[in-house]
């Protein structure tokens, strides 16, 4: 672990951020262009101790995962992310697989698009990155480990995942995952990855098994589904896919299909923060 050199660089990218990058209002009292020490630390879910401790060199080697929440908060190129790792003595995530981090490209325009729902996901169905709308809207889709990382082995694993689902769209959700994850397979043939989670698929859902031996292969950009929120009801949205050039992650973008739904998402946006009180 290169100490000294992290430090710096830490520094150094948080003093580049604006605020308005991500998010937090400038301020008449602002004394710096950069984000804050402790800025960083509530948007990385971290201790601003911590960070303190990480920009003054002596800090304890941080782990994968509070360097993909720095990478993430620091809105860091793949570059400057694979420097980043070297610092800090880890090996930098694969371009494919379970430690992929989101584009800083995609990740920017998370924050562009802060009124409507949109996240970030890699092609096997990973949730890499979420903004506050899709937070709201389906919870937090990035804390999941192993193969629940992926959401097609959840929809054919966890019953209760189809719940948020009408019953007579879920055989048509279901086929779109297979589909979507046979191109996959075909564009990505002899990835151990890929190959691992379609054996573990086929070994712990029938369902899956009669859908992948159809054979069906479609890369899914458009789509309408109807989400059952807990708090607001039925949602009509439409879904549109953005797609990096080499389609290892796509940016998923939720919009409203009819004025009703625009009224319920409205009402969420507002419920959604409410802080109640207990016993309420």
């Amino acid at each position: 672990m290169q100490r000294e050199q992290l430090a710096d660089f830490l520094r150094r990218r948080r003093e580049s951020i604006r605020p308005g990058d991500v998010g937090i209002a400038a301020g008449p009292r602002r004394r710096t262009t950069g984000l804050r020490r402790e800025e960083v630390a509530m948007l990385a879910g971290m201790s601003p101790d911590y960070v303190v401790r990480l920009e003054q060199g002596r800090s304890s080697r941080p782990s994968i995962q509070l360097l993909g929440a720095l990478a993430r908060t620091l809105r860091l190129t793949d570059d400057e992310c694979d420097h980043l790792f070297h610092l800090a003595g880890h090996r930098p995530p694969p371009a494919e697989g379970v430690a992929q981090l989101a584009r800083a490209g995609l990740i920017r325009m998370l924050d562009l698009l802060h009124e409507t729902s949109a996240m970030v996901i890699s092609d096997l169905g990973e949730v890499l990155a979420q903004n506050r709308i899709s937070l709201l809207l389906a919870g937090d889709q990035t804390s999941f480990v192993g193969d629940h990382r992926y959401l097609a082995y959840r929809w054919f694993t966890r019953p209760e995942v189809r719940a948020g689902h009408p019953r007579e769209e879920q055989e048509r959700h279901a086929r779109h995952l297979v589909a979507d994850l046979r191109a996959v397979a075909g564009r990505r043939a002899g990835d151990p990855t890929v190959n691992g989670l379609v054996d573990r698929l086929t070994a712990a859902s029938p369902e899956f098994r009669t859908l992948w031996a159809e054979h069906e292969v479609a890369v899914r950009r458009a789509d309408r589904k109807t989400l059952l929120h807990p708090r607001v009801g039925a949602l009509l949205m439409d879904c549109e896919t953005l797609v990096t050039p080499d389609l290892g992650q796509q940016l998923l973008v939720l919009t409203p299909a009819d004025d009703e739904t625009r009224e319920r998402l409205d009402l969420l946006k507002v419920v959604g923060t409410e802080e109640f009180p207990a016993g309420v």
